[in-house]
C-alpha cells in the first residue's frame, strides 16, 4: 500500500532503498521557502541501521503488512530471549536488541506479538502498558505545586520516570512501555 512521505507516522513499517525499514521518529516541517517535509529517523530491521530521511509530500512509499504471531515470552539465555508460539508450542530465539528501549519492560509469561516478514520475525511489540512497583521515590520539595510538578522515580526494572508527588515507594503504577510515562496508579 503506497502512502504519501507526509502520512508517515512512529511505528510504520516501509519499504525504502530495497530495505524493511521502521519509523522510529517524525518530525513534520514547514520551511518559510519551499514545500513542507517529514524528517523521519529509522532504523532497518534486517541489519540494523538507523538513518534520517526527509519525505516531501509528494514522495511517496510502500507500506510493508507484516504478519503477526502471538507469543509468550519464556525466559533469557544471555543476550537471546526465549519466545513460544500459542498455536503451536514451537519456541523460538530472539536477540535482546530486537525490542530496543521497551527491553526493560519484558516481563517472565508476558504475551507478546511478533511481527514477521517473509515468514522471519523482525520486530516484538509488547502490551502498550504494563503495571511495576515503584522501588525508590525522591521526596517532596515543599512549595512545589501539585498541578504541574513531578518528580524521579525508579520502578522495580530499573527504569527511571517521572511521577507525581503523591506517588511513593511501594506504589504499583501503570506505566506507558513506549513513552516510559507514568499513565496512572494500578487498581
Amino acid at each position: 500500500m503506497k502512502i504519501s512521505g507526509v502520512d508517515i507516522r512512529p511505528g510504520n513499517i516501509i519499504e525504502y532503498e530495497k530495505g524493511i525499514w521502521k519509523v522510529a521518529k517524525i518530525q513534520h516541517t514547514q520551511p518559510g521557502k519551499g514545500g513542507a517535509y517529514m524528517q523521519v529517523e529509522m532504523k532497518n530491521l534486517q541489519d540494523g541501521r538507523k538513518t534520517n530521511v526527509r519525505f516531501r509530500s509528494a514522495d511517496t512509499v510502500e507500506k510493508v503488512r507484516l504478519d503477526t504471531a502471538d507469543y509468550q515470552f519464556l525466559y533469557e539465555d544471555g543476550d537471546m530471549l526465549v519466545f513460544m508460539d500459542q498455536v503451536n508450542y514451537e519456541q523460538i530465539m530472539l536477540p535482546s536488541d530486537l525490542l530496543g528501549d521497551a527491553r526493560p519492560f519484558l516481563q517472565d509469561g508476558m504475551q507478546v506479538m511478533l511481527e514477521l516478514w517473509e515468514e522471519k520475525p523482525i520486530s516484538v511489540q509488547l502490551p502498550n502498558q504494563i503495571e511495576a512497583e515503584i522501588v525508590e521515590a525522591d521526596a517532596v520539595v515543599k512549595g512545589q505545586t501539585a498541578s504541574s510538578s513531578y518528580k524521579p522515580a525508579v520502578l522495580d526494572n530499573g527504569v527511571r520516570i517521572m511521577v507525581p508527588p503523591h506517588i511513593g515507594s511501594g506504589t504499583r503504577i501503570v506505566v506507558d512501555v513506549y513513552e516510559q510515562t507514568y499513565v496512572g496508579k494500578a487498581s
